[in-house]
C-alpha cells in the first residue's frame, strides 16, 4: 500500500509521486486548506488538502479526525518560506494530496495519544492505544534491536538455540508455581517454568555443550516494579566451563548488545566478593555509580561510656556498627534533618541512628561526649572525615544493620541527586554463600544445583558456593553458577538441606539420576532481558518495556485475565471452585 514509510522523505524526493499509510495525528483547517499530519512508526509528515488541487481528497479530509487510519496519495514539495518545523525530521516538506483514502475510522480515544499524565491503569486497559506513542514504538525498537544482537553473539560463539518444555513438572523450591491442570490426567498439574535450569543442566548431559535461549519463564509471586509473572530471559549453558568461561562470554555478549542499542561500555567489568558487598554497601546488588560506602567502626565503639553500643560491640561476629559518611553532609543538611533520618532507618527495623558533624575544632553531635579525644581521632581517621562531611552510626544486629544503613545509603544519595542518570555501572557478585537459615531452615541462597567450593565447614552459612550475579546500576541484571554434575555432591546438598532421599527422587529424580551417565562439568547463567530493556531505555518499571504485561496484581486489564471459566471447562479438569472462594473474591 505504500511507497515510503514517512521521514524516509525529504528534500531530495520533491516532485515524487508518493503513498504513504497513518493514522490521522491532527487535523487543522486554515482558510479552507486542510493540513494532516499523518503518523506511522517513523513520525510525522504534514499533509496539505487543498480544494484547488485536488476537491475529492478536500472533502474526504473534512470528516478527518485524530486517529483515523489513512492512505494518501500525492506529490513532495517544499514548505512555505518561513512555514518550516524544525521539530520534525520532515519539517522542511509536505505532501500535497492528490488523493485520500479513509480506510478505517476511530471513536474518541479515552485518552490523548502521547499525554503523559494518563493513568497507568486506564493505559494498560487500552495498552494497544498506548503503544501508538512514539516512545512506545522505540522502547520495542531497542528491544528487538537487543535480543537479535545477543542472539547474533550467542551463535558467534557456537551456542545453539533450543527450546525447552513449557508444560514441566512442579518443583517448588523457590517461587510458587504456576499450575496447569492435565484434562487426561484427571488430579495432575503440569507447572510453567521459573527457568529452564534442569532442562538446560540435562542438555548438558546430551552433549550439546553451549546452549541459549529467549526464554519465557513464569513465578507466582509479589510483584514489584522489577518483577512480573511472566517474564524473559536469555538463557545460556556452557559445558567443560568455569566461572570466567561464562563472565567472558556474558561481557561479550553485553557489549554487543549496548553496541547495538547506541552505547560504547568498557569490559571486564569490576568485581566485588558478595561479603565486601554487604559490609560496604548493605546490599548483594550495590549501585557503584556513588560511593557513599559504610566503614565498620565496632572496634572504636566497644571503648565508648554508651552502654548500648559498647554491649552491641561486645559480639563483633553477630552484630554490627556501621558508620556511612556524607561528603560535605554538614552543609547540606541540618540538624532537623539529620535527626528526622531516624524516623527513615526505623521503618526497616532501626533502633536508633546516630551522627557527627565535621567542623573546624573536631567532631561534634549528640554522641561525642560518650568518647575520648582519641577514639574521636580514630573515627575521622577511619572515615576519613573533612570539615563540612557529616557521618551516620547504625548499630546493632549484622543482617538488620546493613540492610537499613543499605537502604539509608540509597535514600541519601537520591535525596542528594548524585546518582548519574547517564552512566552504566556493571560490576561482578561473586561468592555467595551456598545456604542461608532462616526459621532453623537451611536454604540454598541461589538454587540447590550450585556448587558448592567446600562442604566442609563447621557451619552451614560458612559454605560459600561458585554462584556470580552480574549487577548494573543497582539492579540484579543475571545470575548464575557452577553447576553440581556429581550425583554424590549434589546428594550430599539435598542432605544439608533437608531434603530425604525420597523427596529429591520424586521432585528431581529425572535429574539426579542423568548425573549418573557421565554428566560432564557445566555452568551458566540466565539475563532478564525485560530489566536489561528497562535499564537502556531508562524507565523505572518493566511494566513499560512488556508489550501487554500485569499490573501489580498479577492481572491483565487489558483482556480481563485471569477470570472465571465455565462448569462444563472445570469438569473436564475435574475441579471444583470451592463457593468460599468466589465469595473472598467478590
Amino acid at each position: 500500500m505504500r511507497s515510503h514509510y514517512c521521514t524516509q522523505l525529504d528534500e531530495n524526493d520533491i516532485g515524487k509521486e508518493v503513498e504513504l499509510c497513518g493514522w490521522a495525528n491532527g487535523y487543522r483547517d486554515h482558510g479552507g486548506v486542510i493540513f494532516i499530519d499523518l503518523r506511522d512508526k517513523s513520525g510525522l509528515i504534514q499533509l496539505v488538502c487543498d480544494p484547488a488541487d485536488s476537491p475529492k481528497a478536500h472533502s474526504k479530509a473534512n470528516s478527518v479526525r485524530d486517529e483515523y487510519v489513512l492512505i494518501a496519495k500525492g506529490k513532495v514539495r517544499l514548505r512555505g518560506q518561513g512555514l518550516e518545523n524544525q521539530n520534525l525530521k520532515t519539517g522542511k516538506i509536505e505532501i500535497v494530496v492528490e488523493d485520500l483514502i479513509i480506510e478505517n475510522r476511530s471513536e474518541a480515544l479515552p485518552f490523548v495519544i502521547n499525554d503523559t499524565n494518563v493513568k497507568e491503569e486506564i493505559r494498560l486497559k487500552y495498552r494497544y492505544l498506548d503503544l501508538r506513542k512514539k516512545s512506545s514504538y522505540e522502547i520495542f525498537r531497542l528491544r528487538s534491536k537487543a535480543t537479535i544482537a545477543a542472539r547474533n553473539a550467542l551463535d558467534a560463539n557456537g551456542f545453539l538455540e533450543v527450546e525447552t518444555p513449557i508444560l514441566t513438572k512442579s518443583t517448588p523450591e523457590g517461587a510458587r508455581d504456576y499450575l496447569v491442570p492435565s484434562r487426561v490426567h484427571g488430579g495432575e498439574f503440569y507447572a510453567l517454568p521459573q527457568s529452564p535450569q534442569l532442562f538446560k543442566q540435562l542438555l548438558m548431559v546430551g552433549g550439546f555443550d553451549r546452549y541459549f535461549q529467549i526464554a519465557k519463564c513464569f513465578r507466582d509471586e509479589d510483584l514489584r516494579a522489577d518483577r512480573q509473572p511472566e517474564f524473559t530471559q536469555i538463557d545460556l549453558e556452557m559445558s567443560f566451563a568455569t566461572q570466567e568461561d561464562v563472565i567472558k562470554v556474558s561481557e561479550d555478549m553485553l557489549k554487543a548488545v549496548f553496541s547495538a542499542c547506541g552505547y560504547t561500555i568498557n569490559t571486564p567489568f569490576n568485581r566485588i566478593t558478595y561479603k565486601e558487598a554487604m559490609e560496604k554497601y548493605g546490599s548483594d546488588k550495590p549501585d557503584l555509580r556513588y560511593e557513599l560506602a559504610m566503614v565498620d567502626v565496632i572496634d572504636i565503639f566497644a571503648r565508648c561510656k554508651n552502654e548500648i553500643f559498647s554491649n552491641i560491640a561486645k559480639n563483633s561476629h553477630l552484630n554490627r556498627i556501621k558508620a556511612l559518611k556524607v561528603p560535605n553532609g554538614d552543609n547540606i543538611f541540618s540538624k532537623r534533618q539529620m535527626k528526622s533520618f531516624e524516623d527513615y532507618v526505623k521503618k526497616f527495623g532501626a533502633g536508633g541512628l546516630g551522627y557527627f558533624q565535621m567542623k573546624e575544632d573536631g567532631l561534634k553531635g549528640p554522641l561525642a561526649k560518650f568518647f575520648d579525644p582519641k577514639d574521636l581521632e580514630e573515627i575521622v581517621k577511619v572515615t576519613d572525615l573533612q570539615v563540612g562531611d557529616a557521618v551516620f552510626f547504625g548499630a546493632g544486629e549484622k543482617k538488620l544493620v546493613l540492610d537499613y544503613m543499605g537502604r539509608f545509603r540509597i535514600y541519601l544519595a537520591e535525596l542528594m541527586d548524585i546518582i548519574p542518570e547517564d552512566r552504566f555501572e556493571f560490576v561482578w557478585v561473586v561468592d555467595f554463600p551456598m545456604f542461608e537459615v532462616e526459621d532453623a531452615k537451611v536454604k540454598a541462597l541461589h538454587h540447590p544445583f550450585t556448587m558448592p567450593k567446600d562442604l566442609d565447614k563447621e557451619y552451614v552459612e560458612e559454605i560459600e558456593s561458585i554462584a556470580y550475579d552480574i549487577v548494573l546500576n543497582g539492579v540484579e541484571l543475571g545470575g548464575g553458577s557452577v553447576r553440581i554434575h556429581k550425583p554424590e555432591i549434589q546428594k550430599e546438598v539435598f542432605k544439608l538441606l533437608g531434603i530425604s532421599d525420597e523427596e529429591a527422587n520424586e521432585k528431581f529424580g529425572f535429574l539426579v539420576e542423568a548425573l549418573k551417565y557421565g554428566a560432564p562439568p557445566h555452568a551458566g547463567l540466565a539475563f532478564g532481558l525485560d530489566r536489561l530493556i528497562m535499564l537502556l531505555t531508562k524507565r523505572n518499571s518493566i511494566r513499560d518495556v512488556i508489550a501487554f504485561p500485569k499490573t501489580q496484581s498479577a492481572q491483565c486489564l487489558l483482556t480481563e485475565a485471569p477470570s472465571p471459566v465455565g462448569r462444563e471447562q472445570l469438569k473436564e479438569l475435574s475441579i471444583r471452585v470451592k463457593e468460599s472462594m468466589k465469595t473472598q473474591e467478590r
